[in-house]
Formats: structure tokens, C-alpha cells, sequence
């Protein structure tokens, strides 16, 4: 190619440069009338301007025409140089970043492993592992991924300074200012426009990236969205219907474990940003702001973490039970319209109010008849505690939401059938006072 380029080059050169000299030797040898001829005298003035002209018009005219193939050669070359160089590619999707949140686990490895082995694409699914802590085994796991991963570190691992009677929880302020500080390097650093934040105790189902490839739409479409989330709280086995890997739910709970994040969101957030107990405080109405989250049925993903600032709290109970998706939903191939706030909003409430009312002993006992779904009602905050503790969901408010809850219902499976717990018809808002 290069040879061929560099004889085009030479035979345009060298016709430009023969042309002219021919040129050049008609005019040398045109006759010069002698002085002593009496031709010259007829000759006049005038027609020695026209020649000079029409010479003169030729000559402009074969310059350009060299000027032409020149710039043609020139071109050619052109072309032939782009072909040889490589060729950068966009992605036609956008690119979705997961964020890993570490500190001391040198288990992140398994996190890692997992979110490598589903991975559809380097490129629009790049992995930011952000580490607190210092904790020199952890860095060198995180190493040890080489450029699969961009690995950061934290630089400010100092102790923060806490009322007395917080001294025990500053495990909780280290990780809301680590939060803070990796939300900061995805979206002002790196100019990200979402992220899915996963902690180093998770591990990921096999269509993780597929649900949040699909979510990312409807998230910056709809408003009265500001989250996604991979996590349902009362997803342990026997709660949720295996056979339905593809519902989908809106939550007014904001679940976390690995959960899906707007720039626009943190560019809300991020200058209110509390000292400690993010999660918690992302759930208060100040923050929420009536928006709700997308859950599923069931979780696409799974702790593993029993020991960390929580103290394992929940985790014995509850946690180690969640049932992890193994089947792969083809979401973005799915119409996910029924999300829509407004659709979603007057089917749950029709097929909520319109199921027959149950009492405790009937769901317990094994006494309904029919498919179901069923309606079982609570009328006040300790009749909710009282019900959820004795059926095995996760009883606990916060700002007067339950878990996985959308407007004040919960549904879950007991012994294979659907219920809904829910307050009484009419239901407008939640009571912060209930916790």
C-alpha cells in the first residue's frame, strides 16, 4: 500500500513538472518578427495583447487541471493513511459503571469473580472498585485483577470526630464519607451519567447487568423514580414465587444492595449529605420525596456478609435465607410499561383491594381457598409488627415505611400463596411517627 501510494505521488509530480516545460519551449519557440520585415508593420499592437492573452489563458487553464490532479493525489493518500489507523468505536449503549464499595474484606474476591463472570462487556460496564480502610491484604486482592478493574483508594482514612454516645457507630460515619467520596469520583471525576453501587459482600446473579441495562430507561424517563435495586428484603425462599423471576415491583422502601443511581439524583443529594447512617436517611420523606424504587420478586443479589459494622444484625435471621435468581430473564426484550407510575399505581390498587379479606389463622393454618392473591389487613403500627413478625417477613419501619412496602401493602408468598398485607382501603400517606 505504501508503494503504491508513493508512485502516484511521483507520476503526478512528474506530469506537472513535464507539462509545464512544454509550455515552456512553445513559448521559446514562437517566431519574433524582425524589425526589418515589412510584416511587422502590418501587425499591430493589438494582436500582439491577443496572443499574449490566449497564451496566457492556457496556461491557467493546464494549471489547473495540474492543480486538480495534484489534490486528487493528495486525497488518495489521504484516504489510504485513515485506513491504516484504528478505528475508535463508541458504544451505541450507554455505559453503565459498577461501583464496588470495599474496605477490610479480602472476600471482595468473590464479589469481584462473580460480577467478572457475568460481565457482557468491559466497555459499557466498567468495574470502579472504591477502597476505605487501608487494609493492605484487601488492596492486593484488588490488585491482583489488573487492568479488569481500576482500582481507588480512599484517601482520607482518618478517625472522625462523634458525640460520646456515638463513639461506638464510627464505623457508619467512615462509611458515609467513603460513600461520598466514590459517588464523587463516578459522576465529577469520571463523568459518568448513572452507576450501580454494589458492596464487597455481594454477589450477583447471572442476569445482573441485563435488569439494570433494562432499568436505565425507565429510571430517567419516569420522576417519580429515583432508584433501582437488585434487593427484596423479604426474598428468602418459600417467600417469593420462583416460577415469576420476571415481576417486577415499585417500592416506596429504599432497599440498597446493589442499587442503580442517576448523576441528576446525586447532584440533589450530594450537597445534604449526612456524617452517618446514609441508608436510613436516604428513607426519610426529605429525601425520598414520594419517589419510589424498582425491586423485583426476586433478588439479584446475595450477602455473604455476616461481620461488619451491622454486627450481623439480620443476617442470621433473615439475609442468609435471600434467594438469589439463577435463571436469566432477557428484561431489555421485555415491555416494562406495567412500571409506569400511573399504570402501576391503579393495577396494584385494584388487584390489592379487589382480593378477598383473610384473617391470621386462615393464612397461617392453610384455610384459603382458591389461588389467591389474599388480602390480609392491619390497622395501626403494632398490629403490622405483630402480623409480619409471625408470618417471617421483616417487621421493622423506617419513616413509617415497611420493607419492600408500596403504599403501606407488602406482598409475599406463605405456603405458596399471595399476600398482601395491607392497611384499610383509602390509604393516602405514611406516618414518619411509625419506626
Amino acid at each position: 500500500m505504501h508503494r503504491k501510494r508513493g508512485s502516484l505521488i511521483l507520476c503526478g509530480t512528474f506530469l506537472f513538472i513535464t507539462w509545464n516545460a512544454i509550455l515552456v519551449l512553445l513559448l521559446w519557440g514562437r517566431p519574433t518578427p524582425s524589425g526589418d520585415q515589412g510584416e511587422v508593420v502590418s501587425r499591430t499592437n493589438k494582436d500582439l495583447v491577443e496572443d499574449v492573452i490566449q497564451i496566457t489563458n492556457t496556461i491557467e487553464n493546464e494549471l489547473e487541471i495540474q492543480k486538480e490532479l495534484l489534490i486528487q493525489i493528495l486525497n488518495h493518500q489521504s484516504r489510504s493513511s485513515n485506513k491504516n489507523k484504528p478505528k475508535v468505536v463508541a458504544p451505541a449503549q450507554p455505559v453503565i459503571p459498577i461501583l464496588v464499595i470495599a474496605c477490610n474484606r479480602v472476600t471482595v474476591r468473590r464479589c469481584l469473580d462473580k460480577l467478572l463472570q457475568h460481565r457482557p462487556s468491559a466497555q459499557l460496564y466498567p468495574i470502579i472498585v472504591s477502597q476505605d480502610c487501608g487494609h493492605a491484604d484487601t488492596a492486593e486482592v484488588i490488585r491482583s485483577y489488573g487492568n479488569q478493574v481500576t482500582h481507588l483508594k480512599q484517601p482520607d482514612l482518618s478517625d472522625i470526630a462523634v458525640r460520646p454516645e456515638h463513639k461506638k457507630f464510627q464505623g457508619y460515619y467512615k462509611i458515609s464519607r467513603h460513600y461520598h467520596w466514590a459517588l464523587n469520583q463516578v459522576f465529577k471525576t469520571h463523568s459518568h451519567s448513572s452507576v450501580v453501587i454494589v458492596e464487597d459482600d455481594l454477589e450477583v446473579a447471572p442476569d445482573f447487568f441485563e435488569y439494570f441495562r433494562a432499568m436505565l430507561p425507565l429510571l430517567k424517563s419516569d420522576p417519580s423514580l429515583w432508584c433501582v435495586s437488585a434487593w427484596n428484603d423479604n426474598g428468602r425462599d418459600g417467600y417469593v414465587d420462583p416460577g415469576k423471576a420476571n415481576l417486577l415491583y415499585r417500592t416506596d422502601f429504599f432497599p440498597g444492595l446493589g442499587w442503580m443511581l442517576l448523576r441528576e439524583v446525586w447532584e440533589e443529594l450530594e450537597p445534604k449529605w449526612p456524617a452517618s447512617f446514609w441508608d436510613d436517611w436516604m428513607r426519610q420523606p426529605e429525601q425520598r420525596r414520594n419517589r419510589a424504587c424498582i425491586r423485583p420478586e426476586i433478588s439479584r443479589t446475595l450477602t455473604f456478609g455476616r461481620q461488619g459494622v451491622s454486627l450481623g444484625q439480620f443476617y442470621d435471621k433473615y439475609l442468609r435465607y435471600i434467594k438469589l435468581n439463577t435463571e436469566f430473564v432477557p428484561f431489555t426484550k421485555l415491555d416494562l410499561s406495567y412500571l409506569k407510575e400511573e399504570t402501576y399505581r391503579e393495577n396494584f390498587i385494584k388487584e390489592v383491594y379487589s382480593a378477598p379479606v383473610v384473617t391470621y389463622e386462615e393464612v397461617t393454618q392453610g384455610q384459603l381457598k382458591g389461588p389467591g392473591p389474599f388480602r390480609l389487613q392491619y390497622s395501626s403500627k403494632n398490629s403490622f409488627k405483630l402480623l409480619a413478625k409471625n408470618l417471617g417477613i421483616m417487621d421493622d419501619l423506617k419513616s413509617g415505611v415497611p420493607r419492600t412496602g408500596y403504599r403501606g401493602t407488602v406482598s409475599f408468598l406463605s405456603r405458596g400463596k399471595r399476600i398482601y398485607l395491607a392497611p384499610p382501603p383509602g390509604w393516602t400517606q405514611y406516618d414518619p411517627t411509625w419506626s
